[in-house]
Parts: structure tokens; C-alpha cells; sequence
């Protein structure tokens, strides 16, 4: 049995290369690990629907990681194995804030299998970030007009859009009017050219997802292989037994690391695997 016990992977930047695709490779290289007895587990930002593609051509039952560790499902049934939940009257106000500095919020729901996964105010968005967005996924969104004051119920996070700049100031503002109520962070989806300012309960990040998970098997920290490269990969990072960066990884987050893998364009994941099955 390899030391580690469990390997934890991001998905953009990480498992896919900058075309989006799943290598041959790199698929290779993780069944390999499978078969040696390591537990995989995708853990990534994206929503559910975004990231079950993946699943098929991996040809593994791999507990799902979603919305940076707020939504865990089993893609086999789609069941949901862990949601997220918000403190009453948290998401309100959060809500509050972000329409009060002038942006439009986006709201994950785990209604899948009802054909959508997420709520907007509206389609015809004034703001060129988000209308990027929604113009991508607007199959996968339901109208709820009244957004702000009476927000859907089982809403587990969202985010709001615009430059850098501006939701680094929106997470400032956030934390600075309502601290200890959300885990926020910045990233850029490699899809779209608007940052995402992503917001979750507090205490909810990738890394208490895989803990949770890797409980559940008896598997320890010591024994927990991390794998990322964007902000929302620190956590995870930080607190597993090994916590690798890829060679694209952003500089905050190879400054946490233990080591660093090649790039996603060079398989590095499949380098992962050969250090740990070593």
C-alpha cells in the first residue's frame, strides 16, 4: 500500500491542460493510482454540471469536490453525499452588500437533476463580466426576481463578477462588514475574462471537504496527497500530508507547498503519481 492514501486533485489548471482536455496521459496515470489503492477525489470550483464530464473518460466512481468544497456529490446516482449551508440571515445580508457596491449576485443551488444548478436576478445583465458568464451557462440558470430579499432556499454559495480590482475591494468590504461569516476568495476562471469574487460559509473550503471524505475511509492527514494551483487550492494545500503546486500554479500558491510538479501542459499530474507510487 503507497504512503499516501488518498490524492486530492484540482481540476482547471491541474487535471486539464490550457485546452481544457483530459489527457491520455494523465487519465493513465491516475488509474494507475487507483489500482494501486489510492482513493481519487476531484475537488474544484466549478459547478457540478461542469465538471461530471470528466468522470466518464476517467472510468472512475470519484467522490465530486464541487464549488470549492461547498457541494459534494456521487456521480454514479448523483447523490448528494454534503451541501453547505449559510447561517440565518447570512446570505441576506452578504447579498445586501454586494447589490449596495453595485453588483449582481449568482447563487448555486443543488437542483442538478431539475435541470439548472444556479439562480440570477436576470439574463439581460448590464455588466459585461457576468453577461460573459451567463451568455456560456444560460441553460443551466433559473430567473428568481426577487434574488436579494427572499434568496431561493438550499443555497450553499455563489459569487459576484468584475475586474480584478473590484473583488479583491468586494471580498475586502465583505469580511470588513461581516467577519466570520464567509470563506471568500478571488480567482479567474480560465473560461471567461471577469474574476469571480466566490463566497461560501464560513469554515467551508476544499480542504474540509477532502478531511471529511478522507475520515470517512479512515484515511489520515499524514496519508492525504494535495494537488492545485489557484488561491482556492491553499487551504488544501497548507493541510495535507503533501501538498504539491503545479509549475502554473499562481506564486501564493507555490509558496505554500511542499513541491512543485510540472506544468499541466507537461502532464504533471502524471509526475505526481510517479512520486507518490515511488
Amino acid at each position: 500500500m503507497p504512503r499516501f492514501r488518498l490524492l486530492a486533485v484540482d481540476v482547471d489548471g491541474t487535471l486539464v491542460n490550457s485546452n481544457h482536455e483530459l489527457t491520455e496521459r494523465t487519465r493513465q496515470a491516475l488509474l494507475r493510482a487507483k489500482q494501486a489503492g489510492v482513493e481519487i477525489v476531484l475537488a474544484t470550483g466549478r459547478r457540478y454540471s461542469r465538471v461530471l464530464p470528466l468522470v466518464e473518460p476517467l472510468e472512475l466512481n470519484v467522490p465530486l469536490i464541487t464549488a470549492s468544497g461547498a457541494l459534494v456529490k456521487r456521480a454514479a446516482d448523483h447523490a448528494t453525499l454534503f451541501r453547505a449551508a449559510f447561517n440565518p440571515g447570512a446570505l441576506e445580508q452578504c447579498l445586501c452588500v454586494i447589490d449596495e457596491s453595485g453588483y449582481e449576485a449568482v447563487l448555486y443551488a443543488d437542483t442538478f437533476e431539475q435541470g439548472y444548478d444556479f439562480y440570477c436576478a436576470t439574463l439581460d445583465t448590464g455588466s459585461a463580466a457576468l453577461a460573459e458568464f451567463l451568455n456560456h451557462n444560460r441553460r443551466f440558470a433559473r430567473i428568481h426576481a426577487g434574488l436579494i430579499a427572499q434568496p431561493p432556499k438550499g443555497v450553499f454559495g455563489g459569487f459576484a463578477m468584475g475586474s480584478k480590482n473590484e473583488m479583491l475591494a468586494l471580498k475586502s468590504e465583505l469580511e470588513h462588514r461581516l467577519p466570520e461569516q464567509f470563506y471568500i476568495h478571488v480567482l479567474r476562471s480560465p473560461r471567461f475574462t471577469g474574476f469571480m469574487c466566490e463566497i461560501a460559509p464560513h469554515g467551508v473550503s476544499k480542504w474540509s471537504a477532502v478531511s471529511r471524505l478522507a475520515s470517512h475511509w479512515d484515511i489520515g492527514t499524514d496519508a492525504i496527497c494535495a494537488v492545485g494551483d489557484d488561491v482556492n487550492d491553499v487551504p488544501m494545500i497548507c493541510a495535507a500530508g503533501l501538498g504539491i503546486a503545479m509549475d502554473n500554479a499562481l506564486p501564493e500558491v507555490k509558496a505554500v507547498a511542499d513541491r512543485i510538479a510540472p506544468g499541466h501542459d507537461e502532464d504533471g499530474l502524471a509526475t505526481v503519481v510517479d512520486w507518490l507510487l515511488d
